[in-house]
């Protein structure tokens, strides 16, 4: 019996399908396989997580699996995750109505806590040494920063205070500027970058060995940053505004370069509004809408806040994927070389606005997968996780010695 041309090509594409297929999922299975492995084998350090702020609004015991948030003991060890930034938020507010000092010592006091209460999870770190020498033990290394430098309350005094506490770098700003620097999340800029106090303190932090996070203030600040600090500064948790225009939030090109060419580093924030486009757009005309809307009905703040709490859950922004924070981090590396990119991922600082495949602190395997698909070697892989930010606050701290020392 004959078989007819048609009938043959059908059966040849079938087989290949029936052979393509089971190769397909060997070659993912191999990929997810060294993923895990590399998240093993090297130091990862996240250095921005809010998970003290997270707490405060409602206490779980991160020592178990939780229910809600983005970080626990089990999934972080999942992970790979070795060190985590714990970062001290304190809300805007706090500048105008006072008590940031009293704030920001109490989110220290609830991380000095977790290695308190859970010894054999958590470790309090304070140096690079600290981080490298704990590395392997299975516990989670707990550094500490601040979000925000109004607990500072303009003493020059309470950045040592801070320093002595355990905070190894200062986010200047918030979402508002304040009496250090103007953000790039506010339209008064009273600035125009650093406040004469702000001066101070990044020539404090220099001598002291804490390094200075750029992450949310504005473009000016940070090129003042940049002429002033004579140790190298740290984005602990931004993208790159290549991918999302016009948003001040993330770094543009330009910054990017002139951050690594003063030896500092981009630590890559995974929230879908920064490495996404199109959601970022969606989020910014929600708060567009919701801003005028509350505008024209004149609603108090209870209101506002009731409204924007059901149109946001009517009007979901969307999510990115995994594979827009690998194009942040392969972007910035084609911009200024593999030394100079980091992962801060902001995790329960951004919600549930966070890609699919990169939920939690069990993720960090399927990013490391992104990046061996773009032929990202291990040692590539070893210097994003950890090695390259780690080189930063090496320096910071050399820096400081040398500058307490006056040579």
């Amino acid at each position: 019996m004959k078989i007819s041309s048609r009938v043959v090509i059908l059966l040849q594409a079938l087989l290949l399908v029936c052979c393509w297929q089971p190769c397909m999922l060997a070659a993912e299975a191999d990929l997810r396989m060294k993923a895990n492995e590399l998240a093993r084998k090297y130091l990862i350090i996240d250095t921005h997580q809010d998970v003290p702020y997270r707490l405060k609004k409602k206490m779980e015991d991160i020592s178990k699996r939780t229910e809600g948030g983005n970080f626990d003991y089990p999934r972080a060890r999942e992970g790979g995750l070795d060190a985590v930034f714990m970062a001290v938020y304190i809300p805007a507010e706090y500048e105008e109505k006072g008590g940031a000092f009293a704030f920001a010592n109490e989110g220290i006091d609830m991380v000095e806590g977790f290695a308190r209460d859970w010894p054999d999870k958590f470790v309090m770190t304070w140096s690079v040494a600290d981080v490298k020498g704990q590395f392997g033990a299975d516990r989670i290394s707990l550094a500490v920063g601040m979000e925000n430098g109004a607990p500072l309350e303009g003493n020059l005094a309470n950045v040592k205070h801070f320093y002595d506490r355990g905070i190894r770098y200062i986010t200047l700003a918030h979402s508002k500027s304040n009496h250090i620097c103007d953000s790039s999340f506010d339209e008064v800029r009273k600035w125009n970058g650093l406040s004469p106090f702000g001066r101070e303190v990044v020539a404090e932090m220099n001598r002291l060995g804490m390094i200075v996070d750029v992450s949310h203030v504005c473009d000016k600040t940070f090129y003042q940053i940049m002429e002033l600090s004579k140790a190298p500064a740290v984005a602990t948790h931004s993208s790159c505004r290549h991918f999302t225009p016009e948003w001040e939030r993330n770094m543009d090109d330009e910054m990017i370069k002139l951050l690594a060419e003063k030896g500092g580093v981009i630590q890559i924030t995974f929230g879908s509004m920064f490495v996404n486009g199109q959601v970022n757009k969606v989020s910014a005309n929600r708060k567009k809408h919701i801003d005028e809307y509350a505008e024209a009905n004149k609603l108090t703040g209870d209101e506002k806040e009731k409204y924007t709490r059901e149109f946001l859950k009517e009007n979901p922004i969307g999510d990115a994927d995994v594979a827009d924070v690998a194009a942040h981090i392969d972007h910035a590396v084609k911009l200024v070389g593999i030394d100079h990119v980091g992962l801060g991922s902001d995790f329960d600082g951004v919600g549930d606005h966070l890609p699919n495949g990169l939920k939690d602190v069990s993720c960090y395997p399927n990013l490391i997968g992104e990046l061996l698909k773009k032929g990202y070697s291990e040692r590539d892989i070893g210097k994003i996780c950890s090695e390259n930010f780690l080189r930063v606050w090496s320096e910071a701290e050399r820096i400081a010695c040398k500058l307490r020392s006056g040579k």
